[in-house]
């Protein structure tokens, strides 16, 4: 089966992403129609197909390519938003770099939570039980 792509109405990433979704069902080829701006997508079942089951994968492909569809349009409206979240994100996890905050510099030495205070000093050592014969 041959299905003629516009590609203005369907980008490129559009027509990968539907076909990926595909790759368990169907050997997929695609070709371009050179300067019609065309891409021919040509699905092959893996296994052998009726005219009915042909038709059902058919329209689960353009079903899929409309889903990719709206997909990469809504990816494309909030670019900017992700970014900016991102962006906060990074920006707050980033210690101060204010030079007159009051906070201390602390350096690889120091431990003032006691976490590199070895178990034995922390704890004492394991004390030996005695051996009771049965």
């Amino acid at each position: 089966m041959k299905i003629k792509l516009n590609s203005k109405i369907y980008p490129l990433e559009v027509i990968l992403n539907a076909c990926h979704a595909f790759i368990d069902r169907a050997y997929i080829f695609l070709d371009s129609n050179g300067k019609a701006g065309n891409i021919i997508v040509s699905l092959k079942g893996k296994s052998r197909l009726s005219a009915g089951r042909l038709d059902c994968l058919h329209g689960d492909f353009m079903n899929e390519l409309l889903n990719c569809a709206l997909r990469y349009s809504v990816s494309k409206e909030n670019k900017k938003i992700r970014e900016y979240i991102i962006l906060r994100a990074l920006c707050a996890s980033m210690p101060a770099q204010n030079p007159e905050s009051n906070s201390e510099k602390l350096d690889y030495q120091q431990d003032p939570l006691g976490i590199a205070v070895p178990w034995e000093e922390k704890y004492g050592k394991k004390k030996k039980h005695a051996k009771v014969k049965v």
